[in-house]
């Protein structure tokens, strides 16, 4: 039993080493972008649209509604960064049901770099919506003494992403290869089942908060241009 899919090394030439989280990471990351162009290929512009389409609608319209509830204006501004990170955790948590996958998520590198891609979007995204002046200033609310501790709970927030994450899917990882050496018919039918939904939920208050943050970083700005207005 693996703790991380970084220890499981699938080839290796010298010092060069391919582990399970590069190749599985790599793979999901080659089904979301050929599977992505190959639905949305098929799209029709007109009235008749096939079921398929319909129902994709229905889900980017229920995540665009989810956005505009933590807070965010324009939803559609931030849909694809979120919903891209859901659907790759999400994925990645679905895909379990192939023998012999390990989820990458399972990795605290994997789950470092989504935290880090959320770190640098936060900045991104309220400099854009208020300016790098008015975003800087932020830091400094209430009071200037607050600086230090803003750029700790930046740094600390980014940080508990990623081990909330890593935490939840190793476990779940664990749990059921325990379960396999124990019982390998009956438990693990139903802890496959339960670890799809947990992943699938872990997707969502991954994104979630990822939205909250972003919503933090803009909110300010937003407020203001309506008080002008």
């Amino acid at each position: 039993m693996h703790l991380s899919t970084d220890s499981i090394i699938l080839w290796q030439h010298g010092f060069f080493k391919l582990n399970a989280t590069i190749a599985f990471t790599w793979m999901l990351m080659f089904v979301l972008v050929i599977g992505s162009k190959l639905i949305t290929s098929r799209f029709s512009r007109g009235i008749e649209r096939s079921r398929w389409q319909n129902l994709l609608e229905i889900v980017v319209t229920f995540i665009n509604q989810q956005i505009a509830e933590v807070g965010l204006r324009m939803p559609e501004k931030y849909l694809g960064f979120l919903g891209t990170l859901f659907l790759f955790v999400s994925t990645a948590s679905l895909f379990t049901i192939f023998p012999g996958y390990v989820p990458p998520t399972g990795s605290l590198s994997t789950t470092v770099a989504l935290a880090i891609c959320v770190f640098v979007a936060v900045p991104v995204f309220g400099i854009q919506d208020r300016g790098l002046a008015g975003y800087l200033k932020a830091y400094l609310k209430p009071t200037v003494i607050m600086l230090p501790f803003n750029i700790i709970s930046e740094l600390s927030r980014t940080l508990a992403l990623a081990v909330r994450l890593f935490g939840n899917m190793m476990s779940g990882t664990m749990i059921l290869s325990i379960l396999l050496t124990i019982t390998p018919y009956v438990f693990p039918v139903a802890m496959s089942a339960l670890g799809l939904l947990t992943g699938m939920v872990q997707a969502y208050i991954f994104s979630i908060l990822a939205t909250v943050y972003i919503a933090a970083a803009t909110r300010a700005g937003n407020s203001e241009l309506d008080s002008e207005n």
